[in-house]
């Protein structure tokens, strides 16, 4: 039997210990946290949506037309109308044939992967996917083969002796922002019979043309077998989609235990997203000031002597090494009014913890300035150093990305 206090008691001496922080008001710039005004610099409501005047209000209005929840599973009585207008409105959004909703990414990406990967096939998963995609291969009656982050000598290794199978990757990673070769790894699959699955969790809204994400991006409308998404970030409502052939979408309605056994995601939430898709269509700009603002940040913080790490995206590590250091920074800087979650294993590699500051199109270039400063000082009070360097693969033990 697990000792209970002891197990927190060793997270909370190395480090480790998780508390929740209570957030009050929408997820706006400035939210309150545990009754102080601060900052919000870790929040995945990239474009705004989630506070938006329209969704909240489609929101409102669906709850009193067809309820707060959907009663049933989608294969029982769960499939409203509500549903089927999204799902033909993010069909055509992707440029896919057929579309199906979950409840949640994580639903999703633990229901396509284990669908998808038969026993005696192999799935080829980056290093560094979300904590999703690792359970839907722990799932999945398939073999596993895990490619070194981004590395495409290593995938094709692996592709050249499994001889096909599926390869999933996320489009923009989590913890560290960077954007995965989307066109080298469908040329890959292609050439070894595989099948492509890429998880838009972080570039739809952010990435692309019209926010479409990276797979649009890249040009690849129509190549990838899967694109899977999620309502609960740059849509600002909650749950997530599957974007693929029509065939490909009635294997999953039959066969992915996460759908066939969850409830349906609830009326409000659909139509909250349904609104939020409705104004990225309708002001694409907002995607254009989400990247103006993390060039910005990234901008301010090199300024104020903050090395940051990743890419292009949205999504800006800072990283310092050790758990302790990240969860100190993180508290100094929530005293200076920037709130920056500290992420730590087994989130990411042991000698890889950091600061994951999110900026959102939202932010004024006062607020990213302000943000930048309280990190600066907040650092400095502690003497901490910063890691600029590239991502790095995360240890075996490694089970995925949460706080």
């Amino acid at each position: 039997m697990i000792d209970l206090e002891a197990e927190l008691a060793e997270l909370r001496r190395r480090g480790l210990h998780r508390s929740t922080r209570l957030v009050s008001g929408p997820q706006g710039p400035q939210v309150l946290v545990d009754g102080r005004p601060v900052l919000l610099l870790c929040s995945n409501n990239y474009l705004g949506f989630a506070e938006h005047p329209r969704v909240r209000e489609a929101a409102a209005d669906a709850a009193l037309r067809w309820g707060v929840g959907a009663g049933a599973s989608r294969l029982v009585s769960g499939t409203m109308t509500i549903h089927d207008r999204l799902e033909r409105r993010l069909a055509e959004f992707i440029g896919s044939e057929a579309c199906v909703l979950f409840g949640a990414g994580y639903l999703a990406n633990v229901g396509v992967v284990s669908a998808l990967a038969p026993g005696g096939s192999t799935v080829f998963s980056d290093a560094l996917n979300h904590a999703s995609i690792i359970d839907g291969c722990r799932l999945a009656g398939a073999q596993t083969f895990i490619y070194e982050h981004c590395d495409l000598d290593h995938l094709a290794w692996g592709l050249r002796r499994a001889k096909g199978g599926l390869v999933v990757t996320d489009a923009v990673f989590s913890m560290d922002g960077d954007v995965a070769p989307l066109a080298a790894i469908v040329e890959l699959a292609g050439r070894h019979g595989a099948r492509v699955v890429v998880d838009e969790a972080h570039a739809i809204g952010a990435l692309g043309p019209g926010g479409r994400g990276a797979v649009a991006e890249a040009g690849l409308e129509g190549s990838v077998d899967a694109v899977i998404g999620t309502l609960g970030k740059a849509l600002g409502s909650y749950g997530a989609f599957v974007c693929a052939s029509s065939v490909l979408v009635e294997y999953l309605v039959n066969r992915a235990r996460t759908l066939i056994f969850s409830t349906a995601p609830s009326p409000p939430a659909i139509a909250g997203a349904l609104a939020a898709l409705e104004l990225l269509s309708e002001q694409p700009r907002r995607v254009e000031k989400l990247q103006a603002n993390a060039a910005a940040m990234r901008a301010e913080l090199l300024g104020a002597g903050v090395p940051v790490g990743g890419g292009r995206t949205q999504i800006l590590p800072l990283i310092v090494g050790a758990a302790d250091t990240a969860v100190a920074l993180s508290g100094a800087a929530l005293e200076r009014g920037a709130f920056v979650q500290a992420i730590r294993p087994p989130s990411v590699a042991e000698d890889r913890s950091r600061l994951r500051l999110t900026v959102m199109a939202s932010h004024t270039a006062s607020d990213l300035r302000r943000g930048a400063d309280a990190i600066a000082a907040a650092a400095h009070q502690i003497g901490v150093s910063f890691r600029g360097d590239a991502p790095s693969a995360p240890t075996t033990a490694m089970i995925g990305h949460a706080a």
